[in-house]
């Protein structure tokens, strides 16, 4: 009893959710109470390990799992399906969860399900226990923990106990750190609640899950959605956005997507900002190329800004899908245009993206050049590390940043298209913050190609404030102080949503190979 009154007595605010989030270590199945989905069941089932699957059933959250002749009722349907074991674990004595003869299955199990009931009644025997770091090390060496209902409202770091619209509040397992989640959510009108708590810690997102509609994890961010629900993102409002509740009744969810918007809506700042800052690249020089192909001008322009082929030029990979290649396109380019000097550099660490060691060839570099790809890679691996200050430390020392296609969309202060589950969203919340290397623009690439210009249209009713720029691919544009040149076999559009255009008209000037536009005073140039 005493435990759990400290669990009530705890500033739930003090638990502020990590940034930037980590990858969550094992997969998971989270189920909203109801009918567990069949493609729930067979998911967690095959994560488990499939016919050499060893199931521990926690029913703890349920009165019932206190008579011995319920027993078989929690196991039924985990023995129907013929794994190699299905082990029942339950007690309400803490001092028993602390034993090592009571957690002995855990270290050999594959899976923990835990079962639904009073979600309180789970944490109240087993939180900060012996048993609670068993279950962590089964996740963490890649065993599915997974629950429906009160199990499913565990697997948060602040866990909803009850009550609505008011909800009380406990500390969970915490096995899907930075989410809240709430479960029987459309059938108990709980909508309330979760938005309630979010209101009050907007650093977290919330999940809240329907009966008979599942969350399942396979490997560190994605979710997909299965079932006969739908499951609803919540987010609370900002200044400069309204509180978010999306459902969605299948696809994926992007833990660190919904964690990211989180995290810069509760930093209360504009983003962005309500005047933007002037398109200037006052040292060095930008070459933003609209993918789908460099020609021998741009490639030749790109080696005279840095100093000649005997610079040293390093070529970031990291947009690309795993494997990435070892030695990517662009730097074979390079080198066919006369590159003698073109490194290589990536990783998915965020702590080596920090290192000394790792960014040290940065310190002599006279160029960097992003590759193609999907340019929310680059957020995840460099932005806020010792990499992000030494890419711009070349322009600082007279260099040039180059990059195409995802390469291109990086380079800008506002990142069109940084969804990582697609990129059809060009409003992407969480991935909308490019490196700003061109500040106060939107980028966009492959732009006539892909008929893009509708999309700059509305992005730019959505945020007025900004110059857009839209790419074609086979073009780039050379960004000096406030001047842009086009190059390549092309053309680039520019918006500006401050220029009143005719129905019908075209809502940007397009300027083709060889001219200039003036991006402070946003006219073209003759």
């Amino acid at each position: 009893m005493r435990f759990a009154l400290l669990l009530l007595l705890c500033p739930i605010a003090a638990q502020a959710a990590t940034y930037p989030p980590e990858l969550v270590p094992g997969p998971l199945v989270i189920v909203g109470g109801g009918t567990t989905p069949d493609a729930a069941r067979t998911e967690f089932i095959k994560l488990a390990g499939g016919e050499k699957a060893k199931i521990v059933v926690i029913p703890t959250a349920s009165a019932a799992a206190d008579d011995p002749k319920e027993a078989e009722g929690f196991l039924k349907a985990w023995k129907e399906a013929k794994v190699e074991s299905v082990t029942l674990l339950h007690t309400r004595d803490r001092k028993k969860a602390d034993g090592a003869e009571f957690i002995k299955p855990l270290a050999e199990a594959t899976a923990i399900w835990f079962s639904g009931g009073d979600q309180h009644k789970l944490i109240e025997a087993y939180g900060g226990t012996e048993t609670e770091k068993a279950m962590f090390a089964l996740h963490k060496r890649g065993g599915v923990i997974g629950g429906t209902s009160a199990g499913a409202a565990v697997m948060s770091d602040t866990m909803i106990a009850g009550g609505n619209p008011d909800a009380k509040t406990e500390k969970g397992f915490g096995f899907l750190p930075g989410i809240v989640v709430d479960q029987h959510f459309t059938e108990r009108n709980r909508l309330p609640r979760l938005a309630g708590i979010i209101e009050k810690n907007p650093e977290w997102a919330g999940l809240g899950i329907d009966e008979g509609t599942a969350l399942i994890l396979t490997q560190g961010r994605f979710f997909k959605v299965v079932g006969a629900g739908s499951v609803t993102t919540v987010l609370a409002k900002s200044p400069t956005k309204p509180a978010l509740a999306e459902s969605q009744k299948s696809g994926a969810i992007d833990l660190f997507q919904i964690r990211r918007a989180a995290h810069f809506r509760a930093l209360k700042e504009q983003f962005p900002a309500a005047k933007s800052k002037e398109p200037n690249v006052p040292k060095g020089s930008l070459l933003i190329v609209g993918g789908g192909g460099a020609g021998p001008e741009i490639w030749k322009a790109f080696l005279e800004l840095a100093g000649g082929p005997e610079s040293t030029i390093v070529v970031v990979s990291s947009a690309n899908e795993d494997p990435v290649p070892k030695d990517p396109g662009e730097a074979v380019a390079l080198r066919r245009f006369g590159a003698k000097q073109v490194k290589i550099l990536h990783t998915r660490d965020r702590k080596e993206a920090d290192s000394e060691a790792f960014t040290a060839i940065l310190k002599e570099a006279k160029g960097v050049w992003f590759t193609g790809g999907r340019h929310w890679r680059f957020v995840d691996s460099y932005e806020g590390t010792l990499s992000e200050t030494r890419f711009r430390d070349v322009l600082e020392r007279g260099g040039v940043i180059g990059g195409s296609s995802a390469g291109a969309s990086i380079q800008a202060e506002y990142m069109p298209r940084g969804h990582p589950l697609g990129n059809t969203v060009v409003a992407a919340e969480g991935y909308e913050r490019g490196f700003g290397y061109l500040p106060g623009c939107a980028v966009d690439q492959h732009f006539f190609a892909r008929k893009r210009p509708p999309d700059m249209t509305g992005l730019m009713k959505q945020y007025p404030q900004l110059l857009g720029i839209g790419i074609d691919e086979g073009t780039g544009i050379v960004v000096k102080g406030t001047t842009a040149e086009v190059i390549g076999k092309s053309k680039v559009g520019f918006y500006d949503p401050k220029t009143s255009t005719q129905p019908g008209e075209k809502d940007y000037l397009e300027v083709l190979s060889g001219g200039k536009y003036d991006l402070k005073n946003r006219k073209k140039l003759d």
